[in-house]
């Protein structure tokens, strides 16, 4: 169940890129049913970004980007 779940999600956001793409090449208008989609859709990513919080699996703190990391105790 767990790779069907990821595969969705993947779909998900290979959907959404699709349509931005389609909203660029049709002068930033969707037509209805694009728009009804693209709501449906986001509306979808964030349930799933939501459950990532729910279950830990976001990182919550502070940026450790450019600080040398502490490796324990050396000799």
């Amino acid at each position: 169940m767990a790779n069907s779940t990821t595969e969705q999600r993947v779909a998900t956001l290979g959907e959404l890129e699709q349509l931005r793409k389609e909203l660029r090449r049709q002068d930033f208008k969707f037509t209805p049913d694009q728009k009804a989609r693209f709501e449906l859709l986001t509306e979808l990513r964030r349930s799933h970004v939501a459950e990532y919080y729910e279950d830990g699996r976001v990182w919550i703190g502070p940026s450790m980007a450019g600080k040398k990391l502490d490796e324990g105790d050396s000799e």
